[in-house]
């Protein structure tokens, strides 16, 4: 429990704070963001330091009246419990708010009730997350229907080309692909930022938060996982090479990473979703500056962080992804809309004599398996 006034406090500083800091670049997903809400909450959801308190400042400064912004996720809330809600329940009567953002409301338990009870009431209402479950399985009950779900990533090389006042380039491109497109790490440059924020969601997000107490063999798949981005992986060779003990556990671990946005991992194209579950997924991580900042591995691999970089393109199109080998030649990216097949995409940063064979026949293999006239080769 915590006074109302420790609140109102709180609640002020952060605003103040909000309004009064620069609103950075605009992202491009502010123009996708819905005007008129209904009664439906808006749900902003992606990994730590995306840049979702940005766009939330981004979202309230271009109609300030009547909104009320609190980040939960903070020390001084800590205490923070269901019950006090009645206390904010005072504060934005109060204030008479009729906009309210909040900001990492997970961390608060039975959150979704509350923010059910300020829809009935005639609120508008914005979520935001580190999270991807706040997008399903903790929505599922209480907030069925009553929710439109977002997603914010990193900056896309567009936005990133755009921050830095830039044109695309070959040189840019290589930039993007090493230094990723985290704002504050763009912004400063500074490594230590993306370990800090690796250590922060592999401890805070997943350790504390689904109880593991093998943290060292959570953070040894973890890394593995990021230094094998584009490889085909399976929980079985995983749990073997690394001696964890089983690979329910090591299919636990995965559901985690994807959860906090750590990574995705892609399956194989198959009408059967029985060998989409049983056959290797091959793994993508959010971003490729923390690809380099963490990596074990000794090489720079430009192919796979632009691999890497195709997948969160469509991604953040909302399309559905699959690598294909039915023939022994693989074709990377299966673009999916609604189980059709809409694009054929092969990716090779240095197309040379050595490779040249292969990578044209796992596109053609495609193409024909799927009856397609034309498949895209990149770059």
């Amino acid at each position: 429990m915590i006074k109302q006034s420790e609140l109102e406090t709180v609640i002020i500083a952060q605003q103040a704070r909000l309004m009064n800091t620069d609103s950075g670049l605009e992202r491009d997903l502010l123009k996708e963001l819905p005007e008129n809400l209904g009664s439906h909450a808006l749900i902003i959801s992606g990994i730590r330091r995306c840049g979702k308190s940005t766009l939330l400042s981004q979202l309230i400064k271009q109609k300030p009246d009547g909104a009320l912004f609190i980040n939960f996720d903070t020390p001084k809330l800590y205490n923070f419990e269901i019950a006090d809600f009645e206390l904010l329940d005072q504060i934005i009567k109060n204030k008479n708010c009729t906009k309210l953002y909040f900001d990492e409301i997970q961390v608060i338990k039975g959150w979704e009730l509350y923010v059910r009870q300020k829809l009935d009431e005639g609120y508008i209402v914005t979520v935001t997350g580190s999270n991807a479950s706040l997008l399903s399985r903790e929505l599922g009950t209480k907030l069925t229907g009553r929710h439109i779900p977002k997603e914010l990533f990193p900056f896309s090389y567009q936005e990133y080309i755009h921050f830095k006042n830039s044109k695309p380039s070959d040189n840019t491109l290589r930039e993007y692909l090493s230094h990723g497109g985290f704002p504050e790490y763009v912004k400063l440059s500074n490594p230590e930022i993306l370990t800090a924020l690796f250590e922060d969601i592999l401890f805070r997000d997943i350790a504390v938060r689904y109880g593991i107490r093998d943290v060292k063999s959570l953070k040894q798949l973890l890394l593995f996982l990021v230094s094998n981005v584009g490889n085909l992986v399976t929980a079985t060779k995983l749990t073997q090479a690394l001696g964890i003990k089983s690979s329910a556990t090591v299919l636990d671990y995965f559901s985690y990473f994807e959860m906090t946005y750590l990574l995705a991992l892609m399956p194989k194209y198959s009408y059967s979703y029985r060998a989409q579950l049983v056959n290797p997924r091959k793994v993508y991580i959010i971003d490729s500056g923390l690809i380099n900042a963490v990596s074990v591995s000794p090489t720079e691999n430009h192919g796979k962080k632009l691999e890497n970089m195709i997948y969160w393109y469509f991604r953040r199109q909302k399309k559905e992804l699959y690598y294909f080998n039915e023939t022994g030649f693989e074709c990377d990216f299966v673009v999916t809309q609604n189980n059709k097949v809409e694009e054929l995409i092969q990716v090779c940063f240095d197309l040379n004599h050595e490779n040249r064979d292969r990578e044209e026949r796992g596109l053609f293999e495609a193409m024909d398996y799927f009856d397609k006239n034309n498949g895209i080769s990149l770059p």
